[in-house]
């Protein structure tokens, strides 16, 4: 019954603080405002969550772990690469959409890799690396011939692919976000494509300066 009604609290505390950088921005939002939202004391808010930035890592770790029962099963049956990649993103927009202000208020943090709330920090590493072991999924599940050089680096690009049809999506102020609808399945076919071309020998010389370019940005 305690761990219950701690993890209700805790529940309150969570879904008040995701309100409030909705309505007024992660950065004007107060751990004592979003204790008064829940309706609990600010000296209990801190119990639970020692910062906004433990809030909003909770809420990452959450979503992820909510987000594995559905990739499985959204991924199940697919052997195709293009339709495996739409799948799986579009996963990610449906499950984050109910909170896509949220993220949105998330940018400035997003952008920077040193900030523990990155996408590309060291503390959600744990969260981008299960991320990336299901573009890994996809690419084992379609059989596609990928170049030896490629193979290990593939699933980390398609990853970068991902993040960038979200930063999109966020973004979108279309209505409905009808952009990102057209913009997903293309962008997926375009992204297919280029894998099966990247096995033709005319494409080595390019492969070497794209592989570069990610050991750059990865900071290999």
């Amino acid at each position: 019954m305690k761990d219950s009604k701690a993890e209700l609290t805790g529940g309150k505390i969570l879904d008040a603080a995701l309100a409030l950088f909705r309505e007024q921005g992660f950065d004007d939002t107060t751990m004592r405002g979003i204790a008064e939202r829940a309706g609990v004391a600010t000296g209990a808010a801190y119990y639970y969550y020692p910062s906004k930035d433990a809030i909003v890592m909770d809420f990452y770790q959450r979503a992820c772990e909510e987000m594995q029962e559905k990739l499985a099963l959204a991924l199940e049956s697919i052997s195709d690469l293009e339709e495996g990649l739409r799948e799986l993103i579009a996963v990610k927009l449906a499950h984050f959409g109910p909170t896509r202000e949220v993220l949105r208020t998330l940018l400035r943090n997003g952008a920077d890799p040193k900030h523990p709330l990155s996408p590309f920090s060291a503390e959600t590493k744990r969260i981008r690396d299960l991320d990336i072991s299901w573009f890994q999924h996809v690419v084992n599940q379609a059989r596609v011939r990928v170049p030896r050089d490629l193979t290990r680096r593939l699933p980390q690009m398609l990853w970068f692919f991902q993040m960038g049809i979200i930063l999109f999506w966020v973004t979108d102020d279309s209505p409905h976000q009808q952009r990102t609808k057209k913009l997903l399945p293309l962008a997926c076919r375009v992204a297919a494509a280029l894998v099966r071309l990247s096995t033709l020998p005319l494409m080595r010389p390019l492969r070497k300066p794209v592989l570069e370019l990610i050991e750059i940005v990865v900071g290999e």
